[in-house]
């Protein structure tokens, strides 16, 4: 498979690079800054420097097209204010959504985030961060062109992945690993039987590869 990863050069997108290419996958990852596309090389990704701000729909369903699943792992990050959570958790997660349908790539997962809701209130820059990741989510669901898979994991830590998780429709709140949660999205890519659900995602007791064919009905 030829799987794109937006937000190519985030903690999990890095991680979850490293196991679709080790697993024969063709891999490509959009960055906006070309200083990290030695770090996406090293982990076995086609770097493709876009600023997902600025880009259209037809300059990325140009870099879509041919591929059999879109992966949105990309954020404002750390030290982001509330207007970039709008134009990048949201705004570029409803323009790669666009693109991948106009691509015909129907296959879309997208990295959200437990608590992620549109009505969420608060003048807290995390809070617009979760309205923008809930109106994302909310525009994806709504795509009828596209086979979308939403995962919201818990708390993320840099613990070493154990490869034990709850997936569930809803979990309840608490830490998982990224190596964890980059196992989980591989799985899930792989797995077009989970397209339209929504998943939680914190550290549990069921192997990935078993939690992703339960959600599956497999």
């Amino acid at each position: 498979m030829r799987i794109v990863i937006a937000g190519g050069h985030g903690q999990i997108a890095l991680r979850l690079e490293r196991l679709l290419s080790a697993g024969g996958h063709e891999v490509a990852g959009i960055i906006r800054n070309p200083e990290q596309a030695d770090a996406l090389r090293e982990a076995g990704a086609e770097p493709v420097v876009m600023d997902l701000e600025s880009a259209t729909v037809e300059m990325v369903a140009a870099v879509l097209a041919g591929a059999d699943a879109v992966v949105f792992a990309a954020g404002a990050g750390p030290g982001s204010g509330a207007e970039r959570k709008a134009t990048v958790d949201r705004g570029a997660a409803v323009l790669c959504a666009d693109a991948a349908e106009r691509a015909g790539v129907r296959r879309y997962v997208v990295v959200s985030s437990m608590g992620a809701d549109p009505d969420r209130p608060g003048d807290e820059v995390f809070d617009a961060y979760l309205r923008a990741k809930g109106a994302a989510d909310d525009y994806v669901r709504a795509k009828r062109g596209l086979d979308w898979t939403i995962l919201k994991p818990g708390m993320l830590t840099n613990d070493a992945g154990t490869g034990l998780v709850r997936l569930e429709a809803s979990t309840g709140r608490g830490p998982v690993a990224r190596d964890d949660v980059a196992a989980v999205l591989a799985e899930l890519v792989e797995t077009p039987a989970t397209a339209g659900l929504t998943l939680e995602l914190v550290g549990g007791s069921v192997p990935v590869a078993v939690a992703v064919k339960a959600v599956a009905g497999e």
